[in-house]
């Protein structure tokens, strides 16, 4: 089947968003001394094109939305800790890490999904809100997975790879692995706006009671936009912690402040844009980072008016404004 150039010009605007990613791919390779803030950067930007597949598209604010990230966390550590015994797998261990992440946060996404996307509104955000610390306090409460004593795998990554393997993987290639799920995010957000399943979400986001008077099974196209986010979130648990860091507390992978840093990231970008999220991330990474630097100890006190001024002055987000300013020019396709 022959692509027509109508379609070509429809995914245009991944150009400027791969082209950032395979920026800071470059910046971070050839400058080691920055390595560290690029793959801080790449993560924000990742969390934020993962949660905007959801909120931006939907309108609707998950505050359980770490909750998925920690139990990609864990099918990446249950993995490699279950696996070390079989060296010959290599690289396939990460591979199937990855996937036992996805399909863990798929499986908590259908639960939750399931009763708080019958809910609408406030409602919703009410009956998310919990799903974080209930899934937390269920795997200390019951000790599965070690409970409260987490997984500390390193040992076992060094079993199956080699200590200088161990070493490169947790220092380099987790980090480009980070910037390759944000690449597929913003694809699949890409392809989902420029087909069927983003034209419902576009008219629920708008108005659900219109969309469901002219046909649109909004329930159906909710769960998919959930799903989708729920497994990107599970793909970027595995990697940006679990095999960063080679352990996993449900103290700190059930944190709500991810949650709360990819709203301020979608939002502050422009939610339900394909360039917001990265827009997003690098401000909020960039000034979290530098305020830590220039005023340790008031980077918090400053950083929230800060953000509020910015999202008050700028409420379609970054993108929206620059999207704005470009109406009419040629470059304009690109953003969106």
């Amino acid at each position: 089947m022959k692509l027509h150039r109508q379609d070509l010009e429809n995914y245009y605007a991944l150009l400027p968003v791969l082209g950032a990613y395979l920026a800071l791919l470059l910046v971070g390779s050839s400058q080691p001394d920055v390595w560290q803030l690029v793959a801080m950067l790449a993560f924000y930007c990742a969390l934020g094109q993962a949660f905007n597949l959801f909120l931006g598209m939907t309108g609707y604010v998950d505050f359980g939305y770490v909750a998925f990230v920690g139990v990609g966390t864990y099918g990446m550590a249950l993995s490699i800790s279950g696996l070390s015994d079989m060296p010959d797998l290599g690289v396939w261990v990460i591979v199937i890490g990855l996937l036992v992440g996805a399909a863990m946060a798929t499986v908590l996404s259908l639960a939750v999904g399931a009763v708080a996307l019958r809910l609408r509104g406030a409602y919703f955000a009410i009956a998310t809100i919990g799903v974080n610390e209930g899934f937390r306090y269920f795997i200390e409460g019951t000790h599965i997975w070690n409970g409260s004593d987490g997984i500390v795998f390193s040992r076992d990554l060094r079993l199956i790879f080699g200590r200088e393997t161990a070493i490169e993987l947790t220092t380099f290639w987790a980090d480009v692995l980070v910037i390759g799920i944000a690449a597929m995010a913003a694809v699949v957000t890409l392809i989902y706006m420029r087909s069927k399943i983003g034209y419902a979400l576009t008219a629920l986001r708008a108005d659900e009671d219109a969309a469901k008077v002219i046909g649109i099974n909004v329930t159906k196209y909710k769960i998919m936009a959930f799903i989708t986010s729920a497994v990107f979130a599970g793909l970027l648990g595995g990697a940006a912690w679990a095999l960063k860091l080679t352990y996993v507390f449900p103290s700190d992978v059930f944190e709500i402040h991810y949650t709360v840093e990819a709203i301020v990231i979608v939002m502050l970008g422009g939610a339900g844009t394909l360039l917001g999220p990265i827009a997003g991330g690098l401000v909020y990474g960039l000034s979290k980072y530098w305020l830590a630097v220039i005023l340790p100890g008031f980077q918090l006190l400053l950083f929230a008016p800060l953000l509020l001024v910015i999202v008050v002055l700028f409420p379609e987000g970054l993108v929206g404004v620059l999207k704005k300013r470009l109406r009419g020019h040629p470059l304009a396709k690109l953003i969106i």
